[in-house]
């Protein structure tokens, strides 16, 4: 776990540092705070044990803690509720009381899934959770842990360097023969999480209390996504085939929302930068998982 060195600025404590989400996290608030920063995974901080998560605060004492820990395989939470309700409800309680103990902002990453997917328009802050998958109930639970004054980020459709996420499987199957078939009736915002993390440590800085919907703008399908990705890639895009969620085979555990877009409206009325369009931020997320 790496800790932060004696220069000025604040301290920031991530949480499920190693994840997708938390390696752009670490370097982004690297860059801006010359290093001030405590990198956790699950190993140094298993947010599920209330006395680690109390003593690794005690320990490092952060001004801001960003909790990005999380059990994110939607349907192994399906199959293991207990567990996802220990990682993604009691963890988040976990941090929020440990974090306010300390006196350490709190922002809290969660998800579009605690929305149940039946609107037609793109959802905010306003409008009321329904969550239909495990996933969603307990990162809702998390949400409602954090205290008014933290900051709730939600957002959606991750993808970034690591290996893992919709994108990064789509590029593995670039150059293959045959058909892809992949959902069309399932639609939200394909987020980057090296923009993500731009706008996380934008917040978590000014200590933005409140609860925003950050994605990169615009929407796709899963399939319009996949076929961008091929696209892009110099693949077929024309392999994707469509199918509906119905279709899949094998099932998925899972229920997905079909529209979960997520409108941005609140963060730039704060006066925030809003994200890139999602085509856009594929195209640098392509350059970088691109064989060197």
């Amino acid at each position: 776990m790496s800790r932060p060195g004696d220069q000025g600025g604040l301290r920031a404590l991530v949480t499920g540092a190693a994840g997708q989400l938390g390696v752009e996290v670490v370097a982004r608030w690297r860059l801006e705070e010359q290093g001030a920063v405590v990198a956790a995974d699950h190993r140094q901080l298993p947010v599920d044990d209330a006395q680690a998560v109390t003593a690794v605060l005690e320990q490092t004492r952060p001004h801001v803690v960003i909790h990005c820990a999380a059990l994110t395989d939607v349907d192994r939470c399906q199959r293991e509720p207990e567990l996802a309700r220990a990682v993604n409800a009691v963890g988040t309680a976990n941090v929020a009381r440990a974090a306010a103990a300390t006196g350490a902002h709190l922002v809290c990453v969660s998800t579009d899934y605690v929305f149940d997917g039946r609107a037609t328009r793109p959802y905010t802050e306003a409008d009321p959770p329904n969550p239909i998958s495990v996933y969603g109930q307990t990162k809702l639970a998390g949400e409602r842990a954090c205290p008014p004054e933290a900051t709730i980020v939600r957002t959606s459709w991750l993808s970034g360097i690591g290996p893992s996420g919709f994108v990064p499987a789509i590029l593995r199957r670039a150059h293959d023969t045959g058909s892809l078939p992949v959902v069309v009736d399932q639609r939200a915002s394909p987020t980057y999480t090296a923009d993500l993390a731009r706008a996380i440590v934008e917040l978590a800085r000014d200590r933005r209390s409140g609860c925003f919907h950050v994605t990169n703008a615009g929407q796709a399908s899963r399939y319009e996504l996949a076929r961008e990705v091929l696209a892009v890639a110099g693949g077929d895009p024309d392999r994707v085939r469509p199918i509906t969620t119905a279709e899949l085979d094998p099932p998925r555990p899972a229920p997905r929302p079909a529209y979960s877009v997520l409108d941005n409206s609140a963060f730039a009325a704060a006066g925030y930068r809003p994200l890139p369009d999602w085509r856009d931020a594929l195209v640098r997320l392509l350059a970088r998982l691109a064989p060197r």
